[in-house]
């Protein structure tokens, strides 16, 4: 078994990526981009294990892609590196940023080979431009630019990071203590991803598929009455509403499942469970702006949606088209793709009854194209 374990950290918030979707999350072909680094490492080594660092959100659905152990980040890079060694227990650590993501396998190689030449082993490239400070200029032969992935003798790296002192990289912790730190050479291909700009050097990241994603969902509410009655983020006139935990829109509780089903990310009852008092009497359009938030953050763009509410009562032609343009803006999509169609059930059944209201929806999600940026 390796004596090496690799951790990739992923926790920030891509501030100045400036965009709504999260830089960790640009699809290449199939895969979202942390995943793709990460199987990248996998090619260079046979690691005693692989952890990935992010936030409790993106957690859960990181969760469905691989198998990997995952670890919630703090408020720092610092901070988010100590929780991960928590879990580590190998000789050495391989730490990395999974927004350098096109690190060469030789580079790799070169670290890992000279794993023994120091307490952390550090790829760097040298300064080509001439360097002022303080408006004087400095030898640039004695300056080094500094590039991740860093290998340091896991021991050490916990003891250096027992410390109130920020360091921005490992190197600097491990130098800390005085001990050794060991120079290999990096790669200009080693580009971080950081605005964006940087697309445009990183060659190894393929354009998104342009595969279209499908996702279905149901809801069925009751009505209660003395209750007022939303639907599609539109209030109704009706003596009565719906039997629910939040205000009990039952066309976007559909609609939520089957956008989280198009992205795979499980289903209303995970995100925004009715055993969680926070959502006793929510507003259903702030839930499903919730969950627009999640989807574009993951890398998906909404193209069209299609719902159909079955109910005998109350009649609903008359607020189509507020439905319409009120979804519309809620998905940021135009309204001529947001489709709304009220049938009855020919009077059979609980909805034949008047008893309460099913809606079916349907979503497609596209992978962002950071292509077109």
């Amino acid at each position: 078994m390796s004596n090496i374990t690799l951790v990739l950290l992923g926790a920030g918030s891509s501030s100045r990526f400036k965009t709504n979707v999260k830089k960790q999350w640009l699809y290449s072909n199939d895969i979202p981009l942390w995943l793709h680094v990460a199987k990248q490492f996998e090619k260079s080594s046979d690691f005693n294990q692989i952890i990935i660092v992010s936030t409790a959100e993106e957690i859960q659905v990181m969760r469905n892609f691989a198998t990997y152990i995952y670890v919630e980040g703090g408020a720092s890079r610092q901070a988010s590196l100590a929780n991960a060694l928590q879990y580590v227990d190998s000789e050495y650590v391989l730490v990395s940023d999974i927004a350098r993501c096109c690190i060469p396998t030789e580079m790799i190689r070169r670290i890992l080979d000279a794993k023994e030449k120091g307490s952390c082993i550090v790829p760097v490239l040298p300064v080509t431009d001439t360097l002022y400070m303080n408006e004087m200029p400095i030898d640039r032969e004695q300056v080094k630019i500094i590039q991740t992935p860093q290998l340091s003798v896991t021991k050490l790296l916990k003891k250096a990071l027992e410390t109130e002192t920020l360091f921005t990289d490992d190197s600097s912790a491990i130098a800390s203590l005085g001990e050794r730190v060991h120079f290999v050479e990096g790669s200009a291909a080693a580009h971080k991803l950081t605005t964006l700009d940087d697309l445009q050097k990183l060659p190894c990241i393929q354009a998104p598929s342009s595969r279209t994603l499908t996702g279905f969902g149901i809801d069925i509410h009751a009505f209660e009455a003395n209750k007022e009655m939303f639907l599609c983020g539109v209030k109704i006139d009706a003596a009565y509403g719906f039997k629910a935990h939040s205000d009990g829109d039952v066309a976007i509780h559909a609609l939520i499942d089957a956008l989280l089903g198009a992205a795979g990310m499980g289903d209303i009852g995970e995100l925004y469970p009715d055993t969680d008092s926070r959502y006793a009497g929510a507003d259903s359009k702030a839930l499903l702006k919730d969950t627009v938030r999640r989807i574009t953050s993951f890398g998906y763009k909404i193209g069209n949606v299609d719902l159909t509410i079955m109910a005998e009562a109350p009649k609903l032609l008359p607020y189509k088209a507020q439905m319409r343009t009120t979804l519309a803006s809620i998905l940021c999509i135009k309204a001529n793709f947001v489709n709304i169609k009220a049938t009855t059930s020919e009077k059979l059944g609980f909805v034949g009854r008047k008893e309460g209201v099913t809606v079916h929806a349907v979503a497609n999600l596209n992978y962002f194209n950071w292509k077109n940026i």
